[in-house]
């Protein structure tokens, strides 16, 4: 079943999320409120605006859109960068493709992860060489170092992964988006799963990052709001690579399940979990680490295992789309949200009719439907023909609606409940 709450937020205040207890949780859905709509153009002259909506000039584009890409060739999330850097390929050859007066080009850059000084190496170079938009980086700890190198220089800093709820009132000019929602609610979906298949207490392993603390803390108030007890919560930095105190501590606790909030270092710390006498089917993994075992684990080790990870349902199309700009894909999360990031700045471009982000930015919140009340499309040909004609529009892409409120972030999203089979590949269950 589906859970329904609503949820605004602006610049100045971060938003609510209102806390559900149930059983058998498998979506979190949040809407929030547009404003009125401007009637459709039908005249060459600009749409005139109603509410927040901007006015859409009609006519003809002629325009080239530079963006660059901070995301993880290396490091603990490099795992997450082919499938979002596919996904940003597929938007780009979909925008040339459509050929609708803008151009776009895409230059790609590494990430790297908190241990290193790869990104801000990278957003330096990116920055020399004029582009309008950065699309990353994937870890919210990576963005909170660059973040202001971007926006202090005038450019669109668009994340497809980052989930830290530290971004909503972040002083970021206007400038920074997402397309993932806050672990505000991813967490309090996985807490609200772990009371709900039964667990009285709860151990938590966690990475010492915004994106780990966070969630662990929005996991942690659920789980309690609906009547369990966290009985040991163990932190480690990015970098640590023995984790046997930390494991120590969390099965001396006996924990009904264990709550894994890590990068890639699950693939050491789930088998010592399990070799301590965890049992494997009371683990709890989150986006982070969501991913296919067989290599790393024997079969069976983590049967029965759930996970957590934003975003719909990944369409059989869009799975082959991605896979036709990178065949070699064995993960494909957040490749949705990378198409729809780059999408949705490339629409903002042509709204403004400009590819100055001074210009764009502040239409990426009215195409992606959070003022306008504009038509719903789907590709990018639909929309770049109602935008030339004058008319608002509202993208909905892969990764869902969207909707992005004053703080740039997503208003509108769904978090996926997966279970691990004996072959320690994942598949949605709810």
């Amino acid at each position: 079943m589906s859970v329904f709450a609503k949820a605004t937020a602006s610049r100045s205040a971060r938003a609510a999320w209102t806390g559900v207890a149930l059983a058998g949780v498998s979506a979190l859905l949040l809407t929030a409120c547009s404003t009125g709509a401007p009637a459709p153009a039908e005249s060459d002259e600009p749409t005139e605006a109603a509410g927040d909506a901007l006015p859409i000039e009609a006519g003809e584009r002629d325009l080239t859109l530079k963006i660059g890409t901070l995301l993880p060739q290396s490091g603990n999330l490099a795992f997450l960068g082919p499938p979002e850097e596919a996904g940003v390929a597929a938007a780009v050859e979909d925008v040339n493709d459509a050929a609708q007066g803008i151009t776009v080009e895409a230059v790609y850059r590494d990430s790297g992860d908190t241990t290193t000084d790869i990104a801000t190496v990278s957003t330096t170079d990116l920055l020399s060489q004029d582009v309008a938009a950065i699309v990353g980086a994937a870890s919210s700890g990576v963005s909170f170092t660059v973040i202001d190198q971007i926006t202090a220089a005038g450019v669109v800093q668009f994340s497809p992964a980052n989930t830290s709820p530290d971004f909503t009132d972040y002083d970021d000019n206007d400038l920074y988006f997402r397309t993932a929602p806050s672990d505000l609610l991813q967490g309090e979906v996985l807490g609200n799963q772990i009371a709900s298949d039964g667990a009285s207490t709860l151990g938590l392993i966690v990475i010492n990052d915004p994106y780990g603390t966070g969630l662990a803390e929005a996991t942690k108030a659920a789980f309690e709001a609906a009547g369990g007890e966290v009985v040991a919560e163990e932190l480690y930095n990015t970098g640590d690579s023995n984790f046997d105190a930390q494991v120590a501590a969390i099965t001396a606790a006996n924990p009904d399940a264990v709550a894994v909030i890590t990068f890639d270092e699950s693939r050491v710390i789930v088998p010592a979990l399990v070799g301590a006498g965890q049992p494997g089917d009371s683990l709890y993994f989150v986006d982070g680490n969501l991913f296919n075992y067989t290599a790393d684990f024997a079969p069976g080790l983590i049967t029965g295992s759930k996970g957590t990870l934003p975003g719909p349902k990944l369409e059989d199309d869009f799975r082959d789309r991605l896979l036709a700009v990178d065949p070699a894909l064995t993960e494909f999360a957040y490749g949705p949200e990378s198409y729809d990031a780059v999408m949705l700045i490339a629409l903002a471009a042509y709204a403004a009719n400009s590819a100055d982000p001074a210009d764009f930015a502040p239409y990426i919140r009215q195409v992606s439907g959070g003022t306008g009340d504009g038509e719903k499309v789907s590709t990018f040909a639909d929309a770049a023909a109602l935008l030339a004609e004058g008319q608002q529009i509202d993208w909905d892409g892969p990764s869902g609606p969207i909707t992005l409120d004053e703080a740039g972030d997503p208003t509108e999203a769904s978090i996926g409940v997966y279970e691990y089979a004996e072959d320690n590949t994942f598949s949605r269950i709810n």
